[in-house]
């Protein structure tokens, strides 16, 4: 049984006429009547009192007409609900992010959010190192990484231009200087981030360059308790500029500059390369990429 059948009964009994029914649906009659009599075959009824003109149903046309009725209905609703889609006033979007990851989004969300209210937003904390994978298996719609993947099936584009920041309480010696060497680190106590990251190799092999001793005694599952315990003068750290701005805005951490560790961090928004996005999706990456000419 086809929908299109159930469509041209509806229509005949709805217009008690082939004719009529013909002209509304721009078919020919003869093509009508053949629909509804495959219909009847298959059913093995007939829908369709034909010793009267009028389109008088019979019982099981009564029955398939109401079934066909809420088929119908259900159609348009699906119809419907999929122009919505297409208009981006509804659906869900999913975005993989590490902790520091999520806050690269808050201005892009914020403004999606404004153009799209109906569209669900879920921001999935992931580890950045998953994060690639999780976009190529459909897992995400996309994802937000401080490293361009080595993988053909993704694409990428720049959100955010980020760098790594040297923070130390306000009344450590070092936040009066305006810059410092990363040899004056020798006997401070780094409180570092334990998730592996590319950056964190960065200043790990920096160290190790310049021989320099890394007393990495201190390591935290998350930045907000890493400037914390900065803020207690528990040690320095090394973090994301954009996890303290507010903190440094008001004084309450220190930025200083390491000379030998100017390292810019480029926050990447990862998509599939040949997979179709949904429309929630492709509508966030197109609002993202027009933000950044």
């Amino acid at each position: 049984m086809e929908l299109s059948q159930l469509t041209i009964f509806l229509t005949v009994a709805s217009e008690r006429s082939f004719s009529r029914a013909a002209q509304k649906l721009a078919r020919t009659q003869p093509a009508i009547s053949l629909a509804v009599q495959r219909l009847e075959k298959e059913i093995g009824e007939k829908l369709l009192d034909r010793s009267l003109k009028d389109g008088t149903l019979t019982d099981a046309g009564k029955v398939v007409y109401e079934y066909a009725t809420k088929f119908e209905n259900l159609r348009r609703e699906m119809t419907n609900s999929l122009s919505e889609l297409r208009d981006k006033q509804t659906g869900k979007l999913i975005i993989g992010a590490n902790e520091s990851g999520a806050l690269y989004l808050l201005t892009h969300i914020r403004a999606f959010r404004q153009l799209y209210p109906g569209v669900q937003v879920e921001v999935r904390r992931s580890l950045s190192r998953n994060i690639p994978d999780e976009v190529q298996s459909n897992s995400i719609d996309l994802g937000v990484v401080s490293y361009k993947p080595g993988n053909r099936n993704l694409h990428t584009t720049v959100i955010y231009n980020d760098a790594i920041a040297f923070i130390v309480h306000p009344e450590h010696p070092f936040a009066s200087r305006k810059q410092v060497s990363i040899r004056d680190l020798g006997t401070e106590t780094v409180i570092a981030h334990n998730i592996a990251s590319p950056f964190r190799q960065i200043v790990l092999d920096a160290f190790q360059k310049y021989q320099v001793p890394l007393r990495m005694d201190l390591e935290m599952p998350t930045i907000e308790t890493i400037k914390k315990m900065v803020q207690d003068r528990m040690g320095v750290a090394f973090v994301p500029r954009m996890c303290v701005q507010s903190e440094a805005a008001s004084g309450q951490l220190v930025e200083v500059p390491v000379r030998e560790l100017q390292v810019a961090r480029k926050i990447h928004l990862v998509y599939p390369a040949r997979r179709h996005l949904p429309h929630a999706a492709r509508s966030f990456l197109e609002l993202v990429k027009t933000a950044g000419q």
